[in-house]
């Protein structure tokens, strides 16, 4: 039987924004129990998790899958906001929300659920499809794009910085974050430039719920 360890996760619920590992994500920090989070954090370990809200309530249920980071980078503003880059660990899964005397929200996480391979490669006729579908949809989208800088990247680069930023809803985002292995993520990129190039709209008004 295996027995998985957990660990308790200062956690920053934020719709449309993905950490993968070993990519790094610039986020201002303004809200006060937010910085309070990061203050907290550069005192201890400098990890906070990244994770999508499923409503926009004020106490929002959370999506079980996220990913922790380290504060790499901080720029600490004379009115108390952050300016920080986190640099994506491992992604994790909820097992409960504590019960914290802090302003921010704090789980209980496991980390070896999910694989992680950073040397996983994409078979060739995938990775040109990918490149082939997001040429169309920029075309479709009137985005410009350094193409020659995007083919340069390795294979786990170019699709989870493209997940990261692609202009999908927030289901279609949990969706590729969760996606197991890097294969699994690009077909389903794929996929998903397909459908919203298709419906001409990369928004929350086109889902694929």
């Amino acid at each position: 039987m295996t027995v998985r360890t957990t660990q308790r996760v200062s956690i920053f619920p934020l719709a449309g924004a993905l950490l993968f590992p070993r990519l790094s994500l610039p986020l201002h920090i303004f809200e006060p129990r937010y910085c309070a989070m990061i203050s907290d954090s550069l005192a201890r370990d400098r990890r906070i998790g990244m994770i999508q809200p499923r409503s926009e309530d004020l106490v929002p249920e959370l999506f079980e899958i996220g990913c922790v980071g380290r504060i790499s980078a901080v720029e600490a503003l004379d009115d108390g906001r952050y300016n920080i880059v986190l640099e994506g660990i491992a992604r994790f899964r909820i097992h409960r929300e504590l019960d914290a005397a802090t302003p921010f929200r704090q789980v209980e996480a496991i980390f070896d659920c999910l694989p992680d391979d950073p040397g996983e490669t994409l078979p060739h006729i995938l990775r040109a499809d990918f490149e082939g579908e997001a040429k169309r949809f920029a075309d479709a989208r009137g985005i410009q794009l350094d193409w020659d800088a995007l083919t340069s990247l390795d294979d786990e680069t170019l699709i989870n910085a493209s997940a990261q930023v692609a202009p999908f809803d927030i289901a279609s985002k949990q969706a590729l974050l969760e996606a197991p292995t890097l294969i699994d993520r690009a077909d389903l990129l794929v996929q998903l430039l397909r459908f919203f190039r298709e419906q001409g709209e990369g928004d929350s008004r086109a889902t694929l719920q």
